[in-house]
């Protein structure tokens, strides 16, 4: 079996939350946010590698917190200032066998183990796979002062796990930032790869406020 990684970025504030802590490390269901992430992806590919990263200056408080509960083995590294950079450093802190990699945002805590076995197959399959959901919503493009009505049939929403044959997205991060790339699957489609997509859940949500806090304690007491 193929050697598995994954990557868990994890640099969020509390701002939007409204809270002094980062959003990373608020309890949810009796563990910090985070360490649902971890625990789930531990479950769902055993034997996996897992890099958590982190800004600098909340490693001390993670490894006092992480004390103090039952959490899966990973290994913790400083991010960049931006995303893409967190990524790469993720990456590099990787064992050269792992030969396929998850990158996922921290605070999707929801994610289910189907989910991430899902999208892991795929990508052994197609090398590069992301999960999506159907829009629901209408959209209107604004132009100039005026808008106009977009097609839901042409528009989905994208999740992580964002899933990579390592090999893949390592080239791709060896490319100059640029502010365009805005998820992992950005940077491997500048290459000219192709992008599989696989459904994703409607509860794999970014917890990003009081109210998705609240949200996600009522789902998992369902």
């Amino acid at each position: 079996m193929a050697k598995r990684g994954v990557v868990i970025v994890a640099g969020g504030s509390g701002k939007r939350m409204q809270s002094t802590m980062p959003k990373q490390f608020l309890m949810l269901g009796g563990l910090p946010v985070v360490a649902r992430t971890i625990n789930t992806f531990a479950e769902a590919l055993p034997g996996a590698e897992i890099v958590v990263v982190l800004p600098e200056e909340h490693i001390g408080l993670w490894k006092n917190l992480a004390a103090r509960f039952d959490i899966a083995v990973h290994r913790c590294v400083v991010g960049g200032a931006e995303r893409f950079f967190s990524v790469k450093r993720g990456l590099e802190a990787l064992s050269p066998e792992v030969e396929y990699v998850a990158v996922h945002d921290g605070v999707r805590a929801l994610i289910s183990k189907k989910l991430i076995i899902r999208t892991m197959l795929d990508c052994e399959e197609h090398r590069a796979t992301i999960p999506v959901v159907d829009v629901v919503d209408s959209y209107r493009r604004v132009v100039g002062d005026d808008s106009e009505i977009v097609s839901r049939s042409e528009l989905r929403i994208v999740q992580t796990p964002q899933t990579f044959e390592r090999e893949l997205l390592c080239k791709a991060y060896e490319q100059e930032f640029s502010p365009k790339f805005t998820d992992d699957a950005s940077v491997v489609e500048a290459m000219g790869a192709k992008i599989s997509l696989v459904e994703g859940e409607r509860s794999n949500i970014k917890l990003t406020t009081p109210e998705d806090m609240e949200w996600a304690e009522w789902w998992l007491t369902r």
